[in-house]
């Protein structure tokens, strides 16, 4: 089993970098299966296109249903809550001075109650995942109160499977050439939606675009592959309220919006809609609460 390469995350304090995983002001190395931030850059487009890869098995023909539109709604909506908390169970893991060496990986998963964060590591055989630190959610949203697991705990199920999982869409993904972020949810049957997106490296900088989605099966295969854009849009955030209603971005390919465009709606500050062109000829607009309508 390959080992992952470096992800940092940090953030210069509350309500500012808001979509990146945070650390109060200081730094912390933790190592996101196989995805590497290595240096920031900025590459201004005016289209944001959306493209289909070899072999990709979710590839769109038609236009989405309603109910197809709703799914979409709803995976965005959990990438921003997991984006929240693992941002701020980062947050709460500082005070504790965590040995990174340790509990190198961290996954972030909703229950039944509130979302939780765990940091460990896979075992040499790669069969049990070790949780060495947790933090759990409070009242409200960024509300993280993290602990030492002491013993540590060996997990085989969910954070087992859910490492493998981005280990192995990491692996597919390859080394990238700026900041990344990776987000895993639970799919149908068993499997996994795996997303790498483009991290926010500046202040009032939300990158959309040059992301991926992966569905892994339980056992760590790739099911499908799913590019929902291809070119990063990285501008600094022209939008202000009262001067601006909304963003805009075209889909060269794809037929309606991707989960990554309700996200960076939901993630963006200041709040505002985006409407969204394809080849099509129709125009969708995702309002602030991440939902989706067809508008022409």
């Amino acid at each position: 089993m390959g080992h992952p390469q470096g992800f940092s995350f940090s953030s210069a304090g509350a309500g500012q970098n808001r979509g990146r995983f945070a650390s109060s002001g200081k730094r912390i190395e933790w190592l996101v299966r196989g995805v590497e931030m290595i240096k920031q850059f900025a590459l201004a487009v005016v289209v944001l296109s959306s493209c289909v890869l070899l072999a990709q098995k979710e590839k769109e023909v038609t236009a989405p249903t309603s109910a197809e539109l709703a799914a979409v709604t709803a995976r965005g909506r959990m990438l921003e809550e997991y984006d929240v908390a693992a941002a701020s169970a980062t947050d709460a893991m500082v005070a504790l001075k965590p040995d990174t060496s340790a509990a190198p990986y961290f996954i972030a998963r909703k229950t039944d109650k509130a979302w939780e964060v765990v940091f460990g590591r896979l075992d040499q055989k790669g069969d049990k995942f070790v949780i060495v630190y947790r933090a759990s959610q409070g009242a409200i949203p960024k509300e993280f109160t993290a602990k030492k697991v002491d013993p540590p705990v060996e997990d085989r199920g969910f954070y087992r499977a859910a490492s493998k999982a981005i280990e192995t869409a990491s692996r597919d993904f390859g080394r990238p050439s700026r900041a990344y972020n990776s987000y895993v949810l639970p799919a149908e049957s068993g499997q996994f939606y795996v997303y790498l997106l483009p991290a926010q490296t500046a202040e009032g900088v939300f990158p959309l675009g040059g992301d991926v989605r992966y569905t892994i099966a339980a056992d760590g295969t790739v099911v499908a592959k799913r590019q929902m854009h291809k070119t990063i849009i990285e501008n600094k955030n022209p939008l202000k309220p009262g001067q601006t209603l909304a963003g805009r971005h075209t889909h060269d390919l794809g037929n309606g919006p991707e989960d990554s465009d309700v996200f960076h709606v939901l993630n963006r500050t200041p709040s505002l809609p985006e409407y969204v062109g394809t080849p099509d000829k129709r125009v969708y607009e995702i309002e602030t609460d991440g939902s989706i309508k067809l508008i022409q």
